[in-house]
């Protein structure tokens, strides 16, 4: 089966405080192998990036809505009149909050949802062929 590969490099704004954040160059990616998550690798003062992964439901609803706990969650908001998804993450290595464009995201995660259309992620996970094989046996 063909994977395919949906990469979209944007620049997201690490939230410091209130009054401070700072630019930090992003790469948002979606295989069709892995249908239920999205990939975000950042870069932050060092020289291996930061990788976190999630549902992309989770980012899919948090354009529109507040959602996700623990240690993602994702809500829309405007900051100076541009439409903006802020992304909490939590980790023991620390937290971050992350601030994009919601056009952008909005975009790529169109582009996602017409290669594994919403609800037919199971079918690329090969289960039912695995299971037709070991049954065929």
């Amino acid at each position: 089966m063909q994977h395919t590969v949906v990469e979209r490099e944007l620049e997201l704004r690490l939230i410091l405080s209130p009054e401070r954040s700072i630019p930090v160059p992003a790469r948002l990616s979606y295989r069709s192998d892995d249908p239920y998550a999205v990939h975000v690798s950042f870069h932050v003062n060092s020289g291996q990036p930061v990788d976190w992964t999630f549902a992309r439901d989770l980012l899919v609803e948090g354009v529109f809505r507040p959602c996700g706990q623990g240690d993602v969650r994702v809500w829309p908001t405007k900051t100076e009149g541009r439409s903006v998804v802020l992304m909490a993450l939590s980790s023991p290595a620390g937290d971050a909050l992350l601030e994009a464009p919601v056009p952008q995201v909005s975009a790529w995660l169109e582009r996602t949802l017409r290669v594994v259309p919403p609800g037919s992620e199971g079918g690329r996970l090969g289960i039912d062929e695995a299971l037709d094989q070991l049954l065929a046996r």
